[in-house]
């Protein structure tokens, strides 16, 4: 009996053998897999010898197969298709003829950013399927860091080493309010004068509002949020329901735009946010990742705008 740890089995040797089993015959194999017929017969040998087991029997006008080859013979068929299976489907990854690409981004930039770059992924490789998940900013670099999306589109929290981070674009912090609004009519406006009114904004822990808190506490400045939601478009609504005010980005620009409601920068200081394309430290992206990655980041100066 062959020692099974000193086998040394090839893909060439398993397709003589199936090729030989069909033939019965070396040269039509040989013909078969384009080889010589010495060849054939030197991958059969070395089988026979790595498997201690005689697959055929070879008589001067005859060749047959042996029982213990029979018995082999499906389950090699089925070896080498699966093999085969895994060398089209490794091969259509590579060239992008399949696959898939999971991105996990908040609403706005899932609604308002994303989808012209996802078409023009589409039209160019129309055999990958993307998925767009579109959650709350906190949601974002959770999603990556447990390997439930490729990539992320949003802002990086503290404390995450697990992640890393490749900038696409800076939002501005701004003021978003009714037009009728006392604040609408400044000709200039600070965060003082914000920290007075009816702030509306995300939870504790959402990326932005704790960028945004950072930036504020080193002047000494804090909100006091009289509503805390989760997605940008609650706030705008509820902005425009006359609720309060809400401390947003200019992501939110074609949004409030659309409702007629009026966006202010607060001077001294102008704060930004990084929006970035999030990444997990420690795992590659598959090949339709590492293509749309590569194709937000030739189009950062236009995402930026």
């Amino acid at each position: 009996m062959a020692n099974i740890s000193n086998m040394n089995v090839s893909l060439r040797q398993l397709r003589a053998f199936i090729a030989v089993a069909a033939e019965l015959h070396f040269t039509r194999a040989a013909e078969k897999l384009n080889l010589s017929q010495s060849s054939v017969s030197a991958l059969i040998h070395e089988l026979e010898g790595n498997l201690g087991l005689k697959l055929f029997d070879r008589h001067t006008r005859l060749m047959q197969i042996t029982q213990a080859g029979a018995e082999l013979l499906p389950m090699v068929k089925k070896a080498v298709a699966d093999i085969d299976s895994v060398l089209e489907n490794s091969n259509d990854l590579r060239t992008l003829g399949r696959g898939r690409v999971s991105i996990a981004a908040s609403s706005i930039q899932a609604a308002l950013v994303l989808p012209r770059f996802i078409r023009e992924f589409c039209v160019g490789h129309p055999g990958v399927k993307v998925d767009l998940h579109d959650v709350s900013e906190h949601e974002v670099p959770r999603m990556v860091s447990s390997g439930e999306v490729d990539f992320g589109i949003g802002t990086i929290p503290e404390g995450q080493p697990d992640l890393t981070a490749h900038r696409l674009s800076s939002d501005a912090f701004v003021i978003v309010m009714p037009p009728h609004h006392p604040l609408a009519r400044r000709r200039e406006l600070t965060w003082e004068d914000v920290a007075k009114q009816q702030v509306i904004g995300p939870h504790r822990g959402n990326p932005i509002r704790d960028c945004l808190d950072t930036a504020l506490a080193t002047r000494g400045i804090v909100l006091s949020r009289v509503h805390e939601v989760f997605l940008p478009l609650t706030m705008v609504g509820m902005v425009d329901a006359g609720l309060g005010i809400a401390v947003m980005s200019t992501a939110v620009t074609r949004l409030t735009s659309a409702l007629g409601l009026v966006m202010v920068m607060p001077q001294s200081p102008a704060i930004h946010r990084e929006i970035s394309l999030l990444v997990h430290a420690d795992r590659s992206l598959s090949p339709p990742a590492q293509v749309f990655r590569d194709l937000l980041m030739k189009h950062r100066s236009e995402m930026a705008k």
